[in-house]
């Protein structure tokens, strides 16, 4: 039986109820508007590996949610935190080439590290 990644237990159909992929959504959006602001030059750069790690997480948590066994789907969960690990790293060099400001780097570094909270506390139930 999988839950919604705490509080109580219940079925969960689809991966849509998960909260942590809900969140993940949020965080991809943040990412695409932040993004948008960005330098041209940096659209096939920067901006592109920051918008496929941000697109990853919660791609990775659905396709992990489809598969039949636990085991493969912590396995995609891992994947999903490798990919907070390198979006974490991409959103601190933005704010370091003046692309993104301290208040928006510190919302969005609290966004990630709560999504992999979520993400480590799944894999401990599975």
């Amino acid at each position: 039986m999988r839950d919604a990644y705490c509080g109580k237990v219940e079925k969960i159909k689809t991966y849509r109820e998960l909260k942590i992929w809900q969140l993940g959504i949020e965080l991809v959006k943040k990412i695409y508007k932040l993004t948008e602001g960005f330098p041209k030059h940096e659209l096939y750069g920067l901006s592109s590996q920051m918008r496929h790690s941000a697109v990853s997480i919660p791609s990775n948590i659905a396709e992990g949610f489809r598969r039949y066994y636990n085991n493969e789907y912590r396995q995609f969960l891992y994947v999903s935190l490798g990919s907070c690990a390198e979006l974490e790293t991409q959103i601190t060099i933005a704010k370091e080439l003046n692309y993104a400001s301290e208040d928006t780097e510190s919302e969005l570094l609290e966004m990630l590290d709560h999504i992999c909270r979520m993400i480590s506390n799944l894999l401990k139930k599975l």
